[in-house]
């Protein structure tokens, strides 16, 4: 059982001190064993920080370790193929692993046990059956149009597309987890446990003899996505045991695709857009330069982790509220997720920049020609950290279409700048597209927030503003 930290304050501390402490103490014992929704939703918040930190470390410690024993170019041909792979096997959810997180409470709040045996079931056969489709197609164009592809992309490509379904079924797990506000067995799996079994299995090839090569590396985190993913679906559904007990499954197919295929759009958008960069370096770029941005962008993970941990922790609780019609309440607290995310992500953007260059000489000396690229990315990614997980308060919220759209035009937005850019300019040209349509997409997120929700989500907007919609008979709840 857990020591309160103000009961310890008083017992080993001077009195004086310990006054002084109180406060901050009380707060922290509030956060560790405090049971009310928004202590629950910080608790998730700073369980899923913990997990992305450890999981940052891992990330760059095994992405060096292959960059080194890879060489530039195998490397480059391994990240734009597993990152084209975890994409497709994100965007095969078609919405369905983050409309979980909305109907599983409203389910269990209602008694509709029928409908959370349903929607737990279809979310993950349909990303199972829709996936295994998008693999054989994926397999079978790659080889049909083998001559028009660089050589040393197709076997790669092909053998990737096996991972397709586990990483689906990996997503919709961590989205079944989440709404239950179980951050362990939502984000260990794909955070920890997957790279650090990827690793392990790439080292054992390396050992044995196999060669350094993007396809030893492939198969590495096949197998590793393939152990991790099944090892998850059992854990959820043990977990679940305990919340309903067998018994009839209500399926409403066409009212759950109806909200997860806007949430779709939003998260397909979104995704496409922190991963478009890299995509298109690889268009118009050979391996090694794919390597050398992958490797600086890899290092803005140590700064995307807190707002992917807020978002994990706030999502729940945004449902939690929308249901409560709490408009103020709501309005506060999407306040303060931006707070949560904003000044962690600052100091965590200006440790990069002193660090980045000795980090990036980890990779190989060559990869130091990255660093003035995080001078430019790091002002999109902060820009985007002041208005916290806004997409996902809108998801929650019903406005996935509009959220869709902005998403959407954010994206052409980077590809065409993208386009015009990359061949000119190179890898700053990636940064300066890339570092633009995230202030964009800030700017634009922040004003719909604001004109749909009538909450103004902006770090600095204050703890003490009024929500101009408190006392307005019209909100858009």
């Amino acid at each position: 059982m857990r020591i309160s930290a103000v009961k310890a304050a008083d017992r080993f501390l001077p009195e004086n001190l310990s006054k002084q402490l109180n406060p901050w103490l009380m707060r922290l014992d509030q956060l560790l064993d405090g049971s009310s929704e928004h202590a629950v939703a910080q608790r998730v918040s700073l369980i899923a920080f913990s997990v992305r930190i450890i999981s940052a470390a891992i990330a760059l410690v095994s992405q060096v370790i292959f960059a080194r024993w890879m060489g530039q170019f195998e490397y480059g041909i391994f990240v734009l193929v597993w990152v084209t792979v975890v994409i497709l096997g994100n965007l095969s959810c078609l919405g369905f692993q983050t409309s979980v997180i909305r109907f599983v409470p409203e389910y269990l709040e209602h008694g509709q046990l029928d409908c959370l045996r349903g929607i737990l079931f279809t979310s993950k056969a349909f990303a199972l059956g829709l996936t295994t489709c998008i693999a054989l197609i994926g397999a079978a164009g790659v080889y049909f149009f083998r001559e028009t592809i660089e050589y040393y992309y197709v076997a790669p490509f092909m053998i990737g597309f096996i991972c397709l379904p586990m990483i689906a079924l990996g997503d919709t797990l961590d989205g079944t987890a989440r709404s239950r506000s179980w951050a362990f067995i939502a984000l260990t799996p794909t955070y920890i446990i997957r790279p650090l079994l990827t690793l392990l299995v790439m080292s054992i090839a390396h050992v044995t003899g196999f060669a350094p090569t993007a396809m030893t590396a492939i198969i590495s985190a096949i197998i590793a996505t393939y152990v991790t993913t099944l090892c998850q679906l059992l854990a959820v559904n043990h977990r679940f045991q305990n919340v309903v007990v067998h018994g009839p499954k209500a399926i409403r197919f066409g009212e759950w695709f109806a909200v997860s295929l806007p949430i779709f759009l939003v998260e397909g958008f979104f995704f496409l857009l922190t991963n478009a960069d890299v995509l298109m370096v690889g268009r118009f770029m050979e391996p090694d330069k794919v390597a050398t941005y992958f490797a600086t962008v890899k290092l803005l993970a140590l700064v995307h982790f807190v707002y992917f941990s807020v978002k994990a922790g706030a999502a729940q609780r945004y449902s939690e509220l929308m249901h409560t019609h709490d408009h103020a309440q709501l309005g506060q607290f999407a306040r303060d997720t931006a707070r949560w995310t904003f000044w962690p992500s600052l100091a965590m953007a200006i440790i990069l920049l002193f660090l980045g260059k000795p980090l990036l000489y980890l990779f190989g000396a060559q990869f130091t020609d990255g660093y003035p690229l995080l001078f430019v990315l790091v002002v999109g990614v902060v820009a985007r950290a002041s208005i916290g997980p806004a997409e996902s308060l809108l998801n929650m919220a019903g406005k996935q279409k509009i959220c869709a759209m902005v998403y959407a035009f954010t994206l052409i937005v980077n590809i065409c700048l993208s386009i015009l850019l990359i061949p000119v300019y190179g890898l700053a040209g990636a940064a300066c597209a890339t570092a633009f349509s995230m202030v964009f997409e800030a700017t634009t997120l922040a004003l719909t927030v604001y004109n749909r929700l009538d909450i103004t989500m902006f770090v600095f907007a204050g703890r003490s503003i009024a929500d101009p919609a408190a006392h307005n008979p019209k909100n858009h709840l």
